[in-house]
């Protein structure tokens, strides 16, 4: 969706009901043309799955084939938006130096996982070769070179991230009392103490030292003759180019994974929208960026007290993760590349 005379757009993923239609004569008329000089069916076309469909008599006479333009329709608007979702991660390919190479094999071994994913959430425990080879486009011998699955991720999990949880849990406690943005390392009678918020935050599973030197190493804290004091107001572990990725990564997931779900109808639709503009100047942009970076403040505050009285009484045992953010991107008119 574009804008309009510089006036200010929106956009949602979600879908809101169907665009096209199809003319049920035209459908009737497809499923049961006949030939005059044969006298039998010429062509039969379903006439269900075919929400989406526009066309006329002329077309049915003319022996046009819609479904089939359609679909080749579908595959080329697809293609065009991987092609946009897609140049700001080769962006970032280009600027660490993997090339065609690494991401040809990268792109094959996603091919085979989703396609994995797909068949397995039709029933099939364990899709075949030929399935998989039919589904993906890739030979035989590409997916029984792949199928074995490749190797662990190098990227941590950042849901998983126990000194990202343990500085959550402690910003949200130091923005309720600003004094405890400065903690005792060890427990200290009844004072809280960073020991402890590690503990509540990682469940346990990870040594409160361990967390606190990664997060002195991030910069996110300062540890000096026994306490420890907050150095930061969000996790952003810029100095870290290993943690930055494995944000990005998790992050533009989560993002694309709601918008695809919303276009493909595979659930009820997830809040996904945006507002946008040209014509603005550098400081408007800037001036807006500011105001979404205050209103993201109040957001997170009460975000992260609503999910963290959640996680507590269900004590961890739901089934379900959830991730949910804002983002602000500005750029001249003709920097899309497009």
């Amino acid at each position: 969706m574009g804008t309009a005379l510089s006036r200010p757009s929106t956009s949602d993923s979600s879908p809101s009901g169907l665009v096209f239609f199809r003319s049920a004569i035209c459908a009737i008329a497809f499923a049961t043309r006949r030939s005059s000089e044969k006298g039998c069916v010429q062509r039969i076309i379903p006439a269900t799955r075919s929400v989406g469909l526009r066309c006329t008599m002329s077309e049915v006479l003319n022996n046009s084939d819609p479904v089939g333009d359609f679909m080749q329709q579908r595959l080329t608007w697809a293609q065009a938006a991987c092609a946009r979702a897609m140049r700001p991660l080769i962006r970032l390919a280009l600027w660490v130096g993997l090339k065609h190479p690494q991401l040809e094999e990268l792109l094959r071994e996603l091919l085979i996982a989703e396609a994995q994913r797909l068949w397995r959430a039709k029933g099939v425990a364990e899709p075949n070769i030929s399935q998989l080879a039919v589904t993906t486009g890739l030979n035989r011998k590409q997916v029984t070179a792949r199928v074995r699955g490749s190797g662990p991720d190098p990227l941590l999990h950042t849901e998983m991230s126990a000194a990202a949880k343990t500085f959550t849990r402690w910003l949200q406690l130091a923005q309720e009392q600003p004094a405890l943005r400065r903690l005792p390392v060890a427990s200290q009678a009844d004072a809280l103490s960073f020991e402890e918020v590690a503990r509540q935050a990682s469940r346990g599973d990870v040594h409160h030292r361990s967390v606190l030197d990664e997060l002195v190493r991030l910069g996110m804290c300062d540890e000096d003759r026994g306490w420890v004091e907050l150095q930061a107001d969000s996790f952003v572990p810029s100095a870290d180019l290993q943690n930055t990725l494995a944000f990005l990564g998790d992050n533009l997931r989560d993002h694309a994974a709601a918008a695809v779900s919303n276009t493909a109808a595979a659930a009820a639709p997830f809040l996904e929208r945006a507002v946008f503009a040209d014509g603005l100047s550098a400081d408007d942009c800037a001036a807006v960026h500011q105001l979404a970076r205050e209103r993201w403040n109040d957001l997170h505050r009460e975000f992260v007290h609503t999910l963290t009285d959640a996680v507590e009484r269900s004590r961890g045992s739901g089934s379900k993760r959830m991730r949910l953010g804002m983002y602000v991107y500005f750029e001249d008119q003709e920097g899309t590349g497009e």
